[in-house]
């Protein structure tokens, strides 16, 4: 019979998590690298996933959804680089897991989920006074607790609407997957008065957000 994990044995996984996955494949942040050391990821997998919470893949939280992958999310927090005492927006929240990490390196955090039942678990695993889980529609973001300095949009889109957009300071960035063709790309943009671009830097497996498919244009 398996002995269940203990508090050291996630500890291990998340140390080997940091040296094999994240330093390996271009993390570099020093806060990013730091919080995802001591954020407990196995708090916020789904039932019965806690032994494979450290496996760098996409782990399914029911009704359709999935927790990013751990490299996927690594990745757009670096690029990011969230800073200590900015404000920041997490939309596509699922359990938590990426508010967690923002609120460890010190930012205060908003976060924006659709799903009802990863509302309710994302506010059962968080425990930081600096966080805020609002169940809506990813689409919109979340004006009221905005602007924001930083945008993370934990998965990927077809697009980013406007309205979010509309809601970083002026510089501020906005780190995001993409869908081009079937492909899933993580891309940085930077806010700069009223242009804003996204700019792709590594084809990535990450989870397909609903609410963001692009209006088809009619042909014959």
């Amino acid at each position: 019979m398996t002995e269940p994990a203990t508090d050291q044995d996630f500890a291990a996984a998340r140390k080997a998590m940091v040296a094999s996955q994240l330093r390996t494949n271009a993390v570099t942040d020093a806060g990013v690298l730091a919080a995802m050391g001591r954020v407990p990821r196995e708090a916020f997998v789904g039932p019965g996933q806690q032994p494979v919470a450290y496996i760098d893949r996409a782990l399914p939280l029911g009704g359709g959804r999935q927790l990013n992958p751990i490299l996927a999310t690594a990745r757009l927090l670096d690029a990011a680089r969230p800073r200590p005492g900015e404000r920041a927006l997490v939309i596509g929240a699922a359990t938590g897991y990426s508010v967690a990490v923002l609120a460890d390196i010190g930012l205060a955090v908003t976060a924006v989920e659709s799903d009802p039942a990863l509302v309710a678990q994302a506010r059962g695993a968080l425990h930081h006074a600096a966080t805020a889980v609002d169940e809506g529609p990813l689409a919109e973001g979340h004006a009221g607790g905005g602007p924001y300095d930083l945008i993370l949009i934990d998965g990927a889109v077809e697009e980013v609407p406007q309205a979010i957009v509309d809601q970083l300071v002026d510089g501020g960035r906005l780190a995001t997957g993409i869908v081009e063709r079937g492909v899933t790309r993580l891309a940085l943009g930077r806010k700069s008065g009223s242009a804003f671009g996204l700019f792709p830097f590594a084809d990535s497996e990450a989870v397909v957000l609903p609410g963001f498919a692009k209006v088809r244009a009619f042909s014959f």
